[in-house]
């Protein structure tokens, strides 16, 4: 934070600020993506809605279900890394080259594979059907751009998050005018997935500009066969707890379509839009405190489990303000937003929003994960609520269609993000925070 921003704080805060360099920096870091996330929050609600009301609740399901399809293969392209390539630039930042230049080879070739693996199922499963295998491949195209993505995990490392916010909400900005462009030009579907990877392509334009402004060099980035069986070991276990969290986020929308239709598929991921939206709010927050969290680890076990209590308290305190308004809203606000042809998302939004609360302590479980050396473990838990979340599906679609995808998704994210913690003796202790968190009152402030 600056001293200009810190100066317009009430005194009280003020005080509990001074001298704690660090946590200026966090905070400040914490605005940044928070920033970011909102405008995205706000532009990408108004854009997303209009290309829906656009599209129509049919076309607009066949272009979601092409981007769950691909997010389904999603952690195969990010093979796991990024929060163990952020923690190894932590704690060996003078090795920086070397990790990032072997994070970028490897995901490059989890890219391709994402890439040769979707467009080659999907044409197997929509045989005679070109514009979903067009759909998917477009879409997939961008995972093999999003290697450089690893420019972010140093921004990271380094608590700078504006670095990231201002190359990528440049390119976000542009084609959200571009596909305003779209609408008023009466645009064929294909073209929005083409918009959203040209986004993608243009914001890594602007990573890398900014690296090399910040003073880094790409050219120094450097293979290293050590580093990538070090960041192998660790990440295998969170490529599958990615495929876990995939299934979670895209299952129901993949097996909607095959049982109820594409029309179907549009009508929900309205409503989870509008659920799933706020998920920016923990991982904004988590990835600012996770060097901090890290590092209390090394220095005082005591303060390390104060700051993982604070964040769950946090965390409960967020999900609710957002689950309980809309709870009560969430009927109207799907008409006036979507239009009446997507008035049967109401009610799935009521429900799916209350799998909120759950997500945000799950993430915020994640640095704890991280730092305990437990992916062995997280990959478990979210392995068991993959499939219990497949099981719902199978027999609460057929009996009360995307309804039941919604509830499922609200009891499956419950027992892999809080219930299994207490059948788990290692994590047991996690549980009992979650439990206490909800006595943020008393947590928060402490």
């Amino acid at each position: 934070m600056t001293q200009f921003w810190i100066s317009k704080l009430p005194v009280i805060v003020r005080k509990q600020l001074e001298g704690r360099h660090n946590l200026q920096k966090i905070i400040g870091n914490i605005g940044w993506m928070l920033a970011d996330k909102v405008l995205r929050m706000v532009v990408g609600l108004f854009v997303g809605i209009w290309v829906a009301r656009y599209l129509g609740p049919e076309q607009f399901g066949f272009l979601s279900y092409a981007g769950a399809y691909v997010a389904l293969f999603s952690a195969i392209a990010t093979l796991g890394l990024d929060g163990i390539v952020v923690r190894e630039l932590i704690r060996e930042p003078e090795r920086r080259n070397e990790i990032l230049g072997t994070a970028f080879v490897l995901k490059l070739m989890g890219g391709v594979v994402l890439f040769l693996l979707t467009v080659g199922s999907i044409t197997w499963f929509w045989q005679g059907d070109a514009l979903v295998v067009w759909l998917v491949g477009i879409i997939a195209v961008g995972t093999i751009f999003q290697v450089f993505d690893v420019i972010d995990f140093w921004f990271q490392s380094q608590v700078a998050a504006k670095c990231t916010v201002w190359a990528r909400n440049t390119s976000f900005i542009i084609l959200s005018i571009f596909k305003v462009g779209l609408i008023w030009f009466h645009a064929p579907l294909t073209l929005f997935a083409m918009a959203g990877l040209a986004e993608i392509v243009l914001g890594t334009v602007g990573l890398v500009v900014i690296y090399h402004r910040s003073g880094q060099r790409l050219k120094k980035w450097r293979w290293s066969r050590l580093w990538a069986g070090r960041m192998l070991k660790d990440s295998w276990p969170m490529i599958l707890s990615g495929v876990s969290v995939a299934i979670y986020m895209k299952i129901d929308q993949v097996m909607i379509a095959q049982l109820l239709g594409a029309k179907a598929v549009g009508i929900y991921s309205a409503a989870i839009g509008l659920s799933e939206i706020w998920y920016f709010v923990p991982l904004a927050i988590v990835s600012s405190v996770f060097p901090s969290v890290v590092q209390a680890r090394i220095d005082d076990e005591s303060l390390y489990y104060r700051r993982i209590q604070r964040l769950f308290s946090l965390m409960v305190v967020l999900s609710l303000s957002i689950a309980v308004p809309m709870t009560f809203i969430s009927s109207r606000l799907i008409v006036s937003l979507y239009g009446s042809g997507f008035s049967a998302a109401g009610q799935v939004l009521a429900i799916h929003i209350w799998a909120s609360l759950f997500v945000f302590l799950g993430v915020a479980q994640g640095p704890w994960d991280l730092t305990e050396n437990m992916t062995k473990v997280a990959l478990f838990r979210l392995s068991s609520g993959a499939v219990l979340n497949i099981i719902l599906n199978v027999f609460l679609i057929p009996a009360y269609g995307i309804v039941g995808a919604a509830i499922a998704t609200v009891i499956s994210q419950a027992f892999a993000s809080v219930l299994l913690n207490v059948v788990i003796e290692r994590t047991r202790p996690i549980f009992y925070l979650h439990i206490r968190s909800f006595l943020f009152v008393k947590y928060l402030f402490r």
